[in-house]
């Protein structure tokens, strides 16, 4: 569980520099799972799917301004060895927040390179985006339980919707 929204947030200390490593499934960027093991956000539960996740505007009102999350994407970025420009990889909820991850836990975000097929300065392409959409509408239509889309999303997010049927 990581701190949940706050009224007002603060720069995240991030792992150190050159300490994290991405991973891949089929060429797509996964997370080290030593540095962004993922963080959910406590006021996101089965019981609250109606007045967080499943009402149309909740992630607007929980995510943190860019002047929080530059900064932040600049560190983490160092701490997964990235040098480059930052145009083309996104800081990015490892549990998104449409499915109830924390929405500035540092052990939540990390730099996400683009996947295979990506033109260079074209700016980020994540199908990561798709897959955490299908879950959050098979969470809010009851085809999936939280706990086991979040799960799914954190053991792989490529894999996810495979895993509970989805694909």
């Amino acid at each position: 569980m990581g701190p949940g929204p706050q009224h007002k947030y603060t720069v995240q200390a991030q792992p150190p520099a050159g300490s994290c490593h991405y991973g891949s499934d089929n060429g797509q960027p996964l997370e080290d799972p030593l540095c962004t093991p993922g963080a959910l956000n406590p006021a996101v539960t089965q019981a609250t799917l109606k007045s967080t996740i499943c009402k149309s505007g909740y992630t607007a009102t929980i995510r943190p301004p860019a002047s929080i999350t530059g900064p932040e994407k600049a560190a983490n970025a160092k701490s997964y060895g990235y040098t480059g420009s930052l145009r083309d990889y996104e800081y990015d909820h490892l549990v998104s927040l449409e499915l109830g991850g924390d929405p500035n836990d540092p052990r939540n975000l990390w730099v996400q390179k683009p996947s295979p097929g990506h033109k260079p300065g074209a700016g980020p392409n994540n199908p990561k985006d798709g897959v955490e959409s299908k879950l959050k509408s098979a969470v809010c239509s009851g085809k999936a339980t939280l706990a086991a889309a979040q799960s799914a999303i954190v053991t792989d997010w490529s894999t996810a919707l495979a895993k509970l049927g989805l694909s």
